[in-house]
This record gives structure tokens, sequence and C-alpha cells, in this order.
């Protein structure tokens, strides 16, 4: 059997579709399993022993034509989608595959064989997308794999080492996101950094380029000076560096989702969005919020800028809410 899963979704939503992934290998052990993703599949996925082939596919540079006339030509026999996009459901459908599993609430899911019903119920993401196995002729639910997995080498894994760091002694921040007011207060980052630091906890920043200009916003604030390694890291190092720190703060953003994949605890602060879209830490976190705000939601994004001018639900939360859940954790 020829399968292919379509996840073109952000970074995140790709590390969380890894339970996906192995579970239908589990199901179908001699299955050829394609993955389509974005570019940073080749990261996210490299060494994953599930997926036999690769397609990236970014819909700012690639043909979506080119796209379909591949898979038209490699004939797969099931295709899955957790992805909700318009595109992915007439890519599917036009690559001629006989059975395309997806959301009822995916654009244009008409053109799905299968649909399977999508809430934002609190049910986490992984959950939510293995759901989408049902719909399988063989599905088991004995087989199903629910913790989402990241695979380094020796080498890779050892990475951290670059840094004089040593494993688990030291906590790892994450500031950064896509969205701006998915970001909690740089006043705030820097009095949990400061206040660690002076704890004689080792802190370490992560975050790619684009978060340099709030960084540095953070570091303008703090009295002690962390290890900062923002936009200093590829992909795969920044998995080593969170895999052997012993505690996460971060956004709600990606680096949530590496840290549960190592089992590292994390402390997830949560302001436009809510637990209830299903993107929590699977496991080993907790989420800083402040619950009650009639605004939030406001999106299953967030936005460049708060929609009623305010962005109280990050600038009350303080930085005593999160470093009480960090010594909590650290203590467990």
């Amino acid at each position: 059997m020829r399968i292919l899963l379509y996840q073109t979704a952000f970074l995140g939503d790709l590390i969380l579709t890894t339970p996906l992934i192995q579970s239908l290998k589990k199901i179908y052990p001699d299955s050829f399993l394609t993955v389509i993703s974005k570019p940073f599949g080749k990261d996210v996925l490299k060494n994953n022993p599930f997926v036999d082939r690769l397609i990236t596919f970014d819909k700012s540079k690639d043909s979506t034509v080119s796209l379909i006339k591949t898979l038209r030509k490699e004939r797969y026999d099931v295709a899955i989608s957790p992805h909700r996009s318009h595109r992915a459901s007439y890519i599917l459908f036009l690559s001629g595959i006989p059975k395309r599993i997806g959301f009822d609430k995916s654009g244009f899911s008409f053109l799905y064989t299968d649909l399977v019903s999508h809430r934002f119920d609190g049910t986490h993401e992984i959950e939510r997308n293995l759901k989408l196995l049902e719909k399988l002729s063989g599905f088991n639910p004995d087989l199903i794999e629910k913790n989402p997995k990241l695979y380094l080498s020796q080498e890779e894994e050892e990475f951290y080492k670059s840094f004089d760091l040593k494993s688990k002694s030291y906590i790892t921040v994450a500031p950064g996101s896509k969205w701006d007011t998915k970001r909690w207060t740089s006043s705030g980052f820097a009095k949990v950094i400061d206040v660690l630091i002076e704890k004689r906890e080792k802190v370490v920043l992560i975050g790619s380029k684009e978060d340099e200009d709030f960084v540095n916003q953070i570091l303008s604030k703090t009295l002690k000076k962390p290890i900062n390694l923002v936009g200093k890291t590829t992909l795969r190092q920044t998995f080593s560096i969170v895999k052997n720190s012993k505690l996460l703060i971060s956004n709600d953003s990606a680096p949530v989702h590496m840290a549960v994949c190592f089992d590292v605890p994390v402390v997830d602060i949560y302001g436009p969005t809510v637990k209830e879209f299903g993107f929590y830490p699977y496991k080993n976190g907790v989420v800083v919020e402040i619950e009650g705000l009639k605004c939030r939601p406001c999106g299953l994004h967030g936005h460049k800028t708060c929609p009623i001018k305010t962005h109280e639900c990050m600038k009350k939360i303080t930085p005593e809410m999160v470093l009480e859940n960090v010594f909590k954790l650290s203590c467990d």
C-alpha cells in the first residue's frame, strides 16, 4: 500500500503529526509512506524511521501543478490530511488518490472521500489527528502511538556541549513567536531571567533570527545576562539545546512541542490563544494564563497587534505566576 500524508502547516503542527506518522506505519508496516511538508520537514523528520519519502512543498515558491503531476504518476492508494487548507483538499483530489481522509472543517471538505469531525473542544491536536486513522480498514487502536518524537544522531544530540553546558543543568527560554501578540512581555521575560540567574540557574535563550529584535528588548531590561543563542543555531541544533535542558519556558509556540518530544518539563505562557484549541503541552507541562477575559481567544494563531489595543491577556501575567510554576516543575 502506498500512503500519502499531507501536512504543510506550521513547525509545531508537523511535530505534533509524528504520532500519526508512526501509527500509520504500525498499522501498515509494509506500506510505503510519503509525507508532504514545508521545507523545515527536512529537519523535523530527519532520521525518522517511519518516513519512507519526504516531499517538501513551499506554496510561495513551488508549483502546485507540478506537485499534482508528481503525485498522479506515483499512484497513491490512500491520502490523509490533518491540514485543513483548501489547497490540501484540491491537491489530493486532483492527484487521483482513491481514498482521501480529512476533517469536516477543511476548506473544500467535499473533495474528501472520508470525513472526520474536527472541533476545538479541548481535545489535544495529537489525539484529534489520530482520529483520522479510524477511517482506515486496518485501524487497530492497540497500534496507536500518542507521543511525538524527534530523532537526533549521537553527534547532533551532543551539540549543546559546544557552549560548555551540562545536560539537565540549565533552563531554556524561548521568548519568540511568529505572532506578536503570542509573545509575553519583554519586561516579564527579563524579570524571570534575572530571578533565575540570581538563584544560580543557568539560562539559555533560543529562537530564530526573526526573534532577535524582541530578544534584544528583553536583554536591554535584564540586570543579568543569559546565554543568548537566538539566531545562532540551526533547527536541529536547537533540538539538542531543548532536549538537554532541565526545563523550558515558552510562549504557545513550537518549542513547547519540541520539549514534549524529549520529556522536558514546560511552562507554557498563553495569551490570545486558549487550551481548548488543543495545542497545550501534551505531557510534562503547565499553562500560565489569565482566565475569564472576554476577549480570549481572539484568534487561532494570535495577531500582529491586539484587536482591542490592550494586550491584557499577556500584560496581566506576572513574573511571579511564571516563576511559581517553574519552581513547582523543577521540584517535581
